[in-house]
């Protein structure tokens, strides 16, 4: 991994969020507009107070046979992770391994605490050598034996 890359040269930017009062149903249909599997969750303040899953939604909602409509994001918010814009790559890599996440939301403390954008799997693969690749690959996807 080049050692000058900062989070903010690896992230996808203009990650957009889900307010923490909307439906499961409104992050289901935003996730499925914009393709992706995951989306930051943000309080009325706009700074980000959890993260959401495809996943989420179909175990703790759908086959439990709860109406996505009736439920707001916020309350499947979990366990928050994130990295400041200006962490090194090195910093990212080990939160990602030593947390098993596979996106890492990427926060401007200096500019205000805003999210500013999403490191992913893709992110990484693009910035890391196949060694690196197979070594974060082992961590995140390891189960404890």
């Amino acid at each position: 991994m080049a050692s000058k890359l900062r989070a903010r040269d690896i992230m996808s930017g203009g990650a957009r969020c889900v307010g923490a009062h909307e439906s499961l149903m409104d992050a289901a249909k935003m996730m499925r507009d914009l393709d992706v599997g995951c989306l930051p969750i943000c309080g009325d303040n706009n700074r980000l107070m959890g993260m959401i899953t495809d996943r989420d939604i179909v175990v703790t909602c759908c086959a439990e046979g709860v109406d996505p409509a009736t439920v707001q994001a916020g309350s499947l918010g979990g366990k928050l992770h994130w990295i400041d814009a200006d962490a090194d790559a090195s910093e990212v890599l080990r939160s990602m391994e030593e947390h098993h996440i596979k996106r890492l939301p990427v926060i401007d403390v200096k500019g205000g605490h805003q999210l500013v954008g999403m490191i992913t799997e893709a992110n990484l693969a693009k910035n890391l050598s196949d060694a690196e690749i197979a070594e974060f690959a082992n961590r995140v996807y390891a189960t404890a034996g």
